[in-house]
């Protein structure tokens, strides 16, 4: 599968929004469970958030929920991070990842979504900075 390219990414002051958004080919899928992770300096790759194309369920790591929105725009073929209220330690490199999973993948999304060992196709990644 072709790499996946991610775009919105920037430096902004904490406390505002940015969006990103990831585009490759084959998404979004309804047989394709596709994440957001991110990986600051020193630390390990971290998932952020995932949502499987079939029937939209999500999951988000628990220091972004309520702040962070995925979604699929099948109209523009995107997978979107919408990030409000940006935080200092919200700064990273968020990356954008996606596995088929033509089998129960709803449930095996939701149960190995934030692990980025299980995820076959990646992006190169975008900078979020968020200063205080």
């Amino acid at each position: 599968q072709e790499p996946l390219v991610e775009s919105g990414g920037g430096s902004v002051q904490a406390g505002s929004p940015l969006t990103l958004s990831c585009v490759g080919s084959g998404l979004p899928s309804s047989t394709t469970c596709m994440a957001w992770f991110r990986q600051a300096p020193g630390k390990e790759r971290e998932g952020v958030a995932s949502l499987y194309g079939g029937d939209g369920s999500t999951r988000y790591t628990d220091s972004v929920k309520g702040r962070f929105t995925i979604s699929q725009d099948n109209a523009k073929r995107t997978l979107n991070l919408q990030m409000n209220n940006l935080q200092p330690e919200d700064s990273a490199i968020y990356y954008c990842a996606a596995v088929s999973l033509p089998f129960a993948g709803s449930k095996i999304c939701g149960q190995v979504g934030l692990s980025p060992d299980r995820f076959n196709t990646w992006g190169q990644g975008t900078q979020v900075t968020a200063s205080s």
